[in-house]
């Protein structure tokens, strides 16, 4: 077998293991959490009776390790289970399946990450190269300045920040972002455009510098350093020579931002009141509704992931050793 394709199936198979390891994190840590889904809905004054017979049909009463290993089962099958916000004491049953309340959140969280992509890969990619050839420039000082006052500001601060600049003192743009999947896609870029900002000014720094950092480091390399006694000009050493050997370190920069686009879009999403998988989330551990806190830790976790195997996966095919074996 080919050494590129065994690796390739080892790190798929560490990926599904790491995915069950975090499934079973999921799982206990929803268990530990404080209070009981049915004493919430039912109220203090209910009694024990009515209690164990709502949790009861919930299936709360069964053991742990079996409503586990019956929503691994569900999940490897496309079924997350039942929200248990519809359920009431008084025997109605509104509840909806989790699919279809992540549903349309997701393609609002996808839609948010995607528009930050489009901006952000290809600005910090820009950033890095030119601060890596004009380096220990003013241009490379004042980037880099500005990237870790942006790195050392937390993601909420940097949204208070545009909403204050942006749509207070200059109503640029909404402070809130409550888009609805009626809206024309203009309209939606419209009003996801400060979440989007405030995601660009974060994941750029962090890519930028990683990916200057990358460079630099090639550029002390003994073929960078023969192409320049050749007479060859920096801008050329970089784009021809530094630059197709640094895709394996920048491909893992980008799939790390990437899967934070996706997995810490919650603090965003919370202060835009953005309807994306995040704030669902936030709403369903405030209710006690286990199984769409489940599902949205599941999809955060396997994202996370699939990104970092599609990273390492990039890093193997691009490695010569690997390429041409001896």
């Amino acid at each position: 077998m080919h050494p590129i394709v065994r690796t390739v199936i080892q790190r798929l198979l560490m990926g599904l293991f790491t995915l069950f390891v975090v499934s079973l994190i999921i799982f206990s840590s929803i268990e530990l959490l404080p209070g009981d889904f049915g004493e919430a809905v039912l109220g203090q004054a209910a009694t024990e009776e009515t209690v164990t017979a709502f949790r009861r049909e919930l299936g709360l009463d069964q053991p742990a390790y079996t409503r586990y290993f019956q929503w691994v089962a569900g999940v490897v099958q496309g079924d997350f289970g039942t929200s248990f916000s519809g359920r009431a004491a008084s025997g109605i049953d509104r509840s909806r399946d989790v699919v279809d309340l992540i549903a349309p959140r997701l393609e609002n969280t996808l839609f948010l990450a995607v528009m930050t992509a489009l901006i952000a890969v290809p600005l910090a990619l820009f950033l890095g190269i030119t601060t890596a050839l004009y380096r220990n420039t003013i241009y490379d000082r004042v980037v880099n300045a500005f990237t870790l006052t942006t790195i050392a500001t937390p993601e909420f601060f940097v949204a208070y920040i545009l909403i204050l600049f942006f749509a207070s003192l200059y109503q640029v743009f909404p402070s809130l972002a409550n888009i609805e999947q009626s809206m024309s896609f203009g309209e939606k870029i419209y009003r996801s455009a400060l979440p989007s900002l405030t995601l660009t000014l974060v994941i750029v720094a962090h890519m930028m510098r990683m990916t200057r950092a990358a460079i630099i480091n090639l550029l002390a390399s003994p073929y960078i350093e023969m192409a320049r006694l050749k007479g060859v000009s920096s801008r050329r050493v970089i784009l021809k020579h530094a630059l197709p050997n640094a895709w394996a370190p920048i491909a893992t920069v980008i799939a790390f931002n990437l899967a934070y686009l996706v997995v810490g879009v919650v603090v965003v999403e919370v202060v835009f009141v953005y309807p994306g998988i995040g704030q669902l989330m936030v709403d369903a551990v405030r209710t006690r509704d286990i199984p769409v806190v489940q599902a949205c830790a599941l999809f955060f976790a396997g994202t996370y992931i699939i990104l970092n195997l599609v990273a390492d996966i990039i890093g193997i095919i691009t490695n010569p050793r690997l390429l041409h074996p001896r």
